[in-house]
């Protein structure tokens, strides 16, 4: 009896001991990719170019030409590994950007990734100024390390309630390797903080906040809406992101904080013009009749253009209708 009582605990240390190196193993796995598995040797610099093609002439409906132009925020850019998001598509908005959405604000977003730095979730932030028109460029050199290899970033339109364009966590690293140059097209979307439908809406809280989502020709399905374009099947590029390797490390800035362009780092972009049809509004009553209603006068009605056409979009028809009154019955 009393030498089984000693066996027992010998086999429980044994236990214990394969438990415990299983534990470490995982554990060490886990730590060394970081939720991201980037086998690159050494880190890489790239150069990322935002090009805006917001005009007129893409996007006709409510184009903002004053109080304020049509224009866009400070660029953000963060890396970072699999154990952060800046944003993400059908979840909710944190506080910053929130406030990065309805005011081009990026304090509170740059406090959430120094904290997020602390637990060697993201590897750096960098900002540009901002572009005082629709169409324009804005570029800033970033590096990536084989802990923080995916980039995310985000640029406001402005005016508009919470709509920006982004990328989220994109991938540089695949293989073992950086990629050497990624380029795609941007898109609208909704921070779901702010429920206006136009790009000058006044502030108009969206209770209970809604999840993120894309932007559409046809979503949301309301006339009023400054990005409703029923004829399209899908919205025109609103801007592109370009992403190079470079073959030098970036020069270390102060404030990390630049908007530099190189002679070839954009291409030029051609978009046909989109076509925007008339809309009117429903016919008034009819009017007083000219002359004796008895003999037969004449009776009008009107109605008045609400958006006018654009780009060869369908013309407004009559905006003013008369008939004949019927002669009443002696």
């Amino acid at each position: 009896m009393m030498s089984s009582e000693i066996l027992v605990p010998g086999w429980l240390q044994q236990l214990l001991v394969v438990l415990l190196r299983f534990t470490l193993s995982c554990a060490a796995l886990v730590n060394s990719t970081n939720g991201t598995e980037c086998s690159a040797r050494g880190p890489a610099s790239y150069i990322v170019v935002f090009t805006g093609h917001w005009s007129p002439q893409t996007f006709p409906k409510q184009y903002p030409l004053f109080r304020p132009p049509a224009q866009w925020s400070k660029l953000m850019v963060v890396t970072h590994n699999e154990q952060y998001r800046l944003w993400q598509e059908g979840a909710p908005a944190s506080d910053g950007m929130k406030s990065f959405a309805e005011q081009g604000l990026t304090v509170d977003l740059v406090k959430d990734a120094k904290e997020a730095r602390k637990r060697r979730s993201v590897g750096s932030m960098y900002r540009t100024a901002g572009i005082p028109s629709g169409i324009g460029h804005s570029s800033t050199e970033v590096l990536l390390t084989p802990r923080s290899p995916l980039l995310s970033l985000i640029v406001k339109l402005i005016p508009s309630p919470d709509w920006f364009v982004g990328v989220d966590g994109l991938n540089l690293c695949e293989g073992g390797k950086w990629k050497q140059e990624v380029t795609f097209d941007l898109h609208p979307f909704d921070a779901g903080t702010d429920s206006g439908f136009t790009f000058s809406s006044p502030n108009f809280p969206t209770t209970p906040p809604e999840n993120i989502t894309m932007i559409t020709s046809q979503k949301p399905n309301h006339p009023a809406n400054s990005f409703y374009y029923p004829r399209l099947t899908e919205l025109p590029p609103l801007a592109t992101i370009w992403v190079k390797r470079q073959s030098r490390l970036p020069v270390r800035q102060q404030n990390r904080l630049s908007n530099h362009i190189l002679p070839d780092a954009s291409k030029p972009h051609r978009f046909s013009e989109t076509p925007l049809d008339c809309e009117v509004s429903m016919w008034s009553s009819w009017g007083l009749c000219f002359g004796p209603c008895a003999r037969g006068g004449l009776r009008h009605r009107t109605r008045y253009i609400l958006l006018k056409p654009a780009n060869s979009g369908s013309p407004c028809p009559e905006l003013e209708e008369q008939e004949e009154t019927p002669a009443l019955q002696a």
